[in-house]
């Protein structure tokens, strides 16, 4: 009998910072085409969309109000997607308030980049004093952490928020694997760090660019879940562009469904994630 645990939580990261339509013209920008994207990964089979929103040139913000419309426009359409908000503000941003705006509107998750790194050409920066006024908002906004890790300090430095009460379960984990300046985006680097964690973690692993394939099976077999999505990575197989981020989630739901790993629905997220079923979502 399958149980709860062998399900696997899809997650369709959807825009991000670094990707720009000119590269894939299926890259969602716009907020109607960022929701439309959620929706879609949500009927494709993703349990979770992380958000990211952008201005009118395309640049990467943290701006309240084009979150709170596409989570508008997400929860109009019926969608019971788990919503996850970005803090990340993108690589060089140092703006540590605007960051923090989003999570007024007490998205059910929302990032905590676990560390500074350099990140491409530019600097990452996630300072300890952030990183403490991140988990105390979040905690004040009642929103659960997706800790992001890109190296394995930054486990190290969740592990000693956690020590210091700053962090509180659930302790949901996201490895990102194979940005420049970060851990390699190899299955090594996963085993690695999936062994740092905590006991009671629950962990999920993305990888970037061409590291997302093999790094999304490595995961399923490990019994991890998954994210998946153009902001990580705009192929589908090499010289060929992805078509949707709801092609990439489709293809995890009949690899999972290969090696008997059911795909959560939001409601059995929840379940394992230890969250609220938001007001106006049936649960």
């Amino acid at each position: 009998m399958t149980s709860m645990l062998d399900k696997v939580i899809i997650s369709a990261a959807l825009t991000g910072s670094t990707p720009m339509k000119h590269q894939n013209a299926a890259l969602p920008v716009t907020e109607t085409e960022i929701a439309e994207a959620a929706i879609a990964a949500w009927n494709a089979g993703a349990a979770i969309v992380h958000l990211h929103v952008r201005d009118e040139q395309g640049k990467m913000v943290c701006d309240p109000a084009r979150f709170a419309r596409v989570q508008q426009l997400i929860r109009e359409s019926g969608a019971d997607v788990i919503v996850n908000m970005s803090t990340s503000g993108g690589p060089g941003n140092p703006d540590d308030d605007h960051r923090l705006a989003p999570l007024a509107l007490h998205p059910e998750i929302a990032s905590f980049d676990c560390g500074s790194l350099n990140f491409g050409s530019k600097v990452f920066i996630n300072s300890p004093t952030f990183l403490d006024m991140l988990a105390a908002e979040m905690l004040a906004q009642g929103v659960v952490p997706e800790i992001e890790c890109f190296d394995t300090g930054h486990i190290w430095s969740a592990a000693r928020l956690i020590d210091e009460g700053k962090l509180k379960p659930p302790y949901w984990f996201q490895m990102v694997l194979g940005v420049r300046g970060g851990a390699p985006g190899e299955v090594r680097s996963l085993v690695q760090m999936v062994d740092m964690l905590p006991k009671d973690a629950i962990w999920s692993c993305c990888g970037i660019g061409r590291a997302q394939l093999p790094l999304n099976l490595a995961t399923i077999a490990m019994g991890g879940h998954v994210r998946t999505g153009l902001e990580d990575n705009i192929y589908y197989h090499k010289g060929e562009l992805a078509v949707s981020n709801a092609q990439l989630v489709e293809r995890i739901v009949r690899i999972a469904g290969e090696v008997g790993r059911p795909v959560a629905t939001p409601a059995d997220a929840r379940e394992i994630l230890g969250l609220k079923t938001p007001a106006g979502i049936a649960s």
